[in-house]
């Protein structure tokens, strides 16, 4: 069974924001947006640096997600780490302002780090899903996560 490895290089560290690079089986997919450390905390940081299991994860299977989206496993402390559509993580999150995300991944084919923003992560998260599938390595995913 062929084995889809998912990197994903952080390159980019701001108080509201981390930003990377996604690539799957060496090959470069995606911008990554998430929300800044803030020591591993359920809904205002992104996850530590490791290696993960990742699935598929339906949209039945989701209570906010209508669309396939993967499932990031066995991350210390937390649940539901999911790779999925967003823009924007938050500027200001003691203020709770408005964020696409509480700990997932983002992606998108474009990114602004001034604004602390990805674009067009809709037709990211699309072309993701069908790599993963046309590829037929969907059902073996492993997620290196690194700091640069």
């Amino acid at each position: 069974m062929k084995k889809a490895h998912l990197l994903l290089i952080r390159d980019t560290f701001t108080p509201s924001y981390v930003m990377g690079k996604l690539y799957v089986n060496a090959t470069f997919m995606a911008h990554t947006l998430e929300l800044a450390w803030r020591d591993n905390e359920k809904s205002i940081s992104c996850i530590p640096k490791g290696v993960y299991d990742v699935r598929l994860r339906t949209a039945r299977e989701s209570a906010s997600r209508d669309y396939l989206h993967l499932l990031v496993e066995n991350v210390p402390n937390r649940s539901y780490i999911l790779f999925h559509v967003g823009n924007r993580a938050s500027s200001n999150w003691k203020l709770k302002e408005k964020t696409d995300t509480k700990g997932c991944i983002l992606t998108g084919m474009y990114r602004d780090e001034k604004k602390g923003m990805i674009m067009q992560s809709k037709k990211a998260h699309t072309s993701l899903m069908d790599k993963l599938i046309e590829d037929g390595i969907a059902e073996q995913m492993e997620l290196v996560i690194k700091n640069s």
